[in-house]
C-alpha cells in the first residue's frame, strides 16, 4: 500500500486535516498516513512549493503528496495529479507543485476532470477534501493515474525571479526562512565550489563570509553557508539571521569570485 504525505496551509487547530484524512482512510483504509507539514503560513503558495521540494526527494518511490495551498479554491484553476520520476504529486495548478516537478526527468501530468473519483457533493470551499483526498486514495489503492481525466502539456510556474549569473558574479534571492531564521537563498552551493569558487557574498551593504557550518561563524557573526538543500543560507550560530538582520524574503543577495 502507497504512502501519502499531506502537506497544507491548514493547521491543526481545526477539522480540516483530519476530514482529508478521513476521506483517505474512509476509501482506502490500508493507506500510510504522513503529515509533512500543516504549517504553511496561508495562502503562501511559494512556502508550499519550497517545502513540497525540499521534502519530497527523500520519500520512497511510489509516494502520494497532497498538497493543499490554494488560494483560488472554487475557481477555473486546475486540479492536478502528476507522475515525477516515480513519485506521484496531486494539488491546484497555481505554481505549488512547480518546484518539484520543474527537477523531475520523467513528468506525467493529468488535470482532474473525471468526477468518478471525487465525492458526490463537491464544495466549493473545500476540495481539498472532496476532489484531492479521493484521488490520492484511488491511487493508493493501485489505481491508474491516466483515468482520472486528461493530459497536460504545461503547468503554472511560480513567479519568482531565477538566478541570473555573469562570469563569476550571481544574483539571487533570499527563497525561504526557516524556523531556526536562516535566510535560505536561491543560490545554488554549487557556486563556492571549483571551478568557479565564488566566496564573497552580499547582502544589503554587508559583506558575508563563507563559512563550513552554522557552528563555524563567530559569536552574533552572520555567515554563509553551504545548506543541506544544496543552496546558500545565511546564519548565524545559536541566532537567528532573519531577526538579526531584520530579513524579508525576496531580498537580493550576490555571490562572488575574488576579483569579481
Amino acid at each position: 500500500m502507497r504512502l501519502i504525505a499531506l502537506l497544507t496551509d491548514f493547521g491543526t487547530r481545526d477539522w480540516y486535516v483530519a476530514a482529508l484524512k478521513g476521506v483517505i482512510l474512509s476509501r482506502c483504509p490500508r493507506a500510510r498516513l504522513v503529515d509533512i507539514t500543516h504549517d504553511i503560513p496561508p495562502q503562501d503558495v511559494l512556502a508550499g512549493a519550497f517545502t513540497l521540494a525540499a521534502a519530497s526527494p527523500w520519500f520512497p518511490r511510489g509516494t502520494i503528496f497532497v498538497a493543499v495551498v490554494d488560494p483560488g479554491v472554487g475557481s477555473d484553476r486546475a486540479l492536478l495529479a502528476a507522475s515525477a520520476d516515480g513519485r506521484y504529486f496531486i494539488g491546484p495548478d497555481n505554481g505549488l507543485l512547480a518546484f518539484s516537478l520543474e527537477r523531475a526527468s520523467r513528468v506525467s501530468v493529468i488535470r482532474l476532470t473525471n468526477r468518478r473519483y471525487w465525492l458526490p457533493r463537491i464544495s466549493r470551499t473545500f476540495q481539498g477534501r472532496d476532489i484531492m483526498a479521493p484521488v490520492a486514495a484511488y491511487l493508493a489503492c493501485g489505481g491508474s493515474l491516466h483515468r482520472l481525466g486528461r493530459p497536460m502539456r504545461r503547468v503554472a510556474p511560480l513567479a519568482v525571479s531565477p538566478v541570473h549569473q555573469e562570469g563569476r558574479t550571481a544574483r539571487g534571492r533570499i527563497m525561504h526562512i526557516d524556523a531556526f531564521g536562516n535566510l535560505i537563498t536561491n543560490l545554488p552551493a554549487r557556486l563556492l565550489a571549483p571551478p568557479l569558487r565564488m566566496t564573497q557574498l552580499r547582502y544589503r551593504r554587508r559583506r558575508i563570509r563563507m563559512a563550513s557550518s552554522y557552528s563555524a561563524g563567530g559569536s552574533r557573526e552572520v555567515v554563509a553557508v553551504a545548506g543541506s538543500l544544496g543552496l546558500v543560507e545565511l546564519a548565524i550560530r545559536n541566532g537567528s539571521a532573519a531577526r538579526t538582520l531584520k530579513a524579508h524574503r525576496g531580498e537580493r543577495v550576490t555571490l562572488t569570485g575574488h576579483g569579481s
